[in-house]
């Protein structure tokens, strides 16, 4: 999502819009597809909108699980919806997609334009996100789905002891919080829900642990999480949250912790589920 704060983004974006971040979340959301999508049914929703959808990460993903959507994308970064259009561009020819710029707290559609929405680390980014929610309620026809997937930072947690990483972790999150982000939103999904006035409210605790019984898929995360806290290193270094000697040193550690054999992996997101009234 952009910068603006007419967006009710967060003043700065902190992991950026480069290519290779771009090809990260790319990364990202093939890794955690099994995890987010274990539990959401679209099977019965036809249009369904998708609100900060980056670069269609996930919306690729979206398609190839529930073919029969129609999906409207909007993004508030024009980096972000020009990757986008580019990368579904088949899709869009096809007439599966749209993809546009735009602000989530005046979303440019009509009452009961659809009958299903999907946000995925979106809420983490905004200043306001129960307003963010109104909106989508306001668009959602009634009995219409929602799913939300958001960060819960607080829970992370390394074995062996890393406090070079521990260190950059709090500054990554202080970093957040000061820009008028939440890395903690995720335990506040339920309370913004139905403060947005949805019904039917449910969460699931979605949990990422990994240790000696799945060595692959460990070491296969200690490198996606690696290079997710190194996106937000160059914001961090220039605002003065970190050095670069920090940085190195969270790189050792990381790089150790990926080949130990007794490394221990662990931490938990929120999914919410709820209904339009």
């Amino acid at each position: 999502m952009s910068q603006s704060s007419k967006t009710g983004i967060a003043p700065s974006y902190l992991h950026g819009y480069t290519k290779e971040e771009q090809d990260r979340l790319y990364w990202q959301a093939r890794l955690l597809a099994p995890s987010i999508y274990e539990n959401i049914d679209y099977t019965k929703t036809h249009q369904l909108l998708e609100v900060g959808s980056g670069v269609g990460a996930q919306t690729e993903i979206l398609l190839e699980r529930f073919a029969h959507l129609k999906i409207t994308c909007l993004d508030a970064s024009k980096e972000q919806v020009a990757r986008a259009q580019e990368r579904l561009k088949n899709q869009i020819k096809a007439g599966q997609v749209t993809v546009t710029q735009g602000d989530a707290l005046h979303l440019p559609f009509d009452e009961n334009s659809f009958d299903g929405a999907f946000i995925c680390w979106l809420l983490e980014h905004v200043q306001e996100p129960v307003e963010i929610l109104k909106q989508i309620n306001r668009v959602l026809r009634p009995d219409g789905v929602i799913y939300c997937n958001e960060v819960l930072n607080a829970t992370f947690y390394l074995h062996p002891y890393s406090p070079a990483t521990l260190k950059y972790w709090f500054e990554f999150n202080d970093y957040q919080w000061s820009i008028k982000g939440d890395p903690f939103v995720g335990a506040k999904l339920a309370n913004y829900l139905l403060k947005a006035g949805f019904q039917k409210v449910r969460t699931r605790l979605m949990q990422e642990f990994y240790d000696n019984r799945t060595p692959k898929k460990r070491a296969q995360f200690v490198e996606y999480w690696t290079s997710l806290l190194l996106s937000g290193a160059p914001g961090l270094i220039a605002a003065g949250k970190v050095t670069p000697e920090l940085v190195d040193e969270m790189k050792k550690e990381l790089s150790k912790i990926k080949t130990d054999p007794d490394a221990v992996f662990f931490y938990t997101w929120v999914q919410a589920e709820a209904r339009a009234l």
